[in-house]
């Protein structure tokens, strides 16, 4: 019998859902939490999958984990809560290709390219879409690089260390980056701000018009018939009097 689950590295705990499943098959959820747990727990912090073989009738049972989803290891090498929700708008971090292939290494056995460079650029993919400036740059030129053969050396060496200057520098682009993101967002809140004050304004001066509008069209109609009609009477009256005199 195989069950799998989706849990948080190191800390799987009793939930319905697992004793609904483990329960009626007599197994122990307490020793299975526990060797789950310290069979994930290297991926502290990120969701694993985990992949529970059970033997129902010895009640013994296996664990295989699977390494966590790439934008998983990518929040947590460069220590992200999350992912941008608009990779062309926001940015939330700043790879370098050390930490790209440091996650290609991790992921790569279970990636269906089988060629490591490929690999690679396939991370840059996710690096994308979670919006992650790699090397300073959007992922897509550097898959551009790759291919003209930029880093070829890192590559092949599968370099995985980010010496300390290039980190630094990599953070300082960042930081000025997410500054500029900072008062852009500002300045659109402060716009939208504005305009739903104008609107606010708007509304109650619209609404005096039409009441106005509204109140006064009546009368004035009325006023208007009375003259027109006032107007046709008048030869009228003014033919009989001739008669009369007459």
């Amino acid at each position: 019998m195989i069950i799998k689950l989706l849990i948080d590295g190191g800390n799987m705990i009793p939930s319905p859902a697992i004793a609904q499943q483990l329960g009626p098959k007599g197994i122990n959820m307490g020793k299975v939490i526990s060797k789950v747990n310290e069979s994930t727990k290297e991926f502290k912090g990120m969701k694993v999958p985990v992949e529970l073989d059970i033997n129902e009738k010895t009640k013994e049972f296996t664990v295989k984990t699977s390494s966590p989803p790439t934008s998983e290891l990518l929040k947590k090498e460069l220590k992200l809560e999350k992912g941008t929700t608009d990779h062309k708008k926001e940015k939330v971090g700043n790879a370098s290709i050390e930490d790209v292939i440091k996650i290609t290494k991790i992921k790569f056995s279970q990636m269906l390219e089988k060629d490591f460079k490929t690999a690679v650029k396939s991370i840059l993919g996710t690096c994308a879409s979670i919006g992650i400036f790699v090397e300073s740059k959007e992922p897509k030129e550097l898959i551009k690089d790759v291919e003209e053969g930029k880093f070829e050396k890192e590559i092949n060496q599968q370099s995985t260390e980010t010496p300390s200057e290039k980190r630094k520098e990599l953070d300082k682009f960042f930081n000025e980056i997410k500054l500029a993101q900072e008062a852009k967002l500002l300045e659109e809140k402060k716009l939208a701000e504005e305009a739903e004050a104008a609107k606010a304004v708007e509304k109650p001066e619209e609404t005096a018009a039409a009441g106005a509008a509204a109140s006064g069209t009546a009368p004035a109609t009325a006023a208007k018939a009375a003259v027109v009609s006032a107007a046709k009477a008048a030869p009228a009256a003014k033919s009989e009097d001739k008669k009369a005199k007459k």
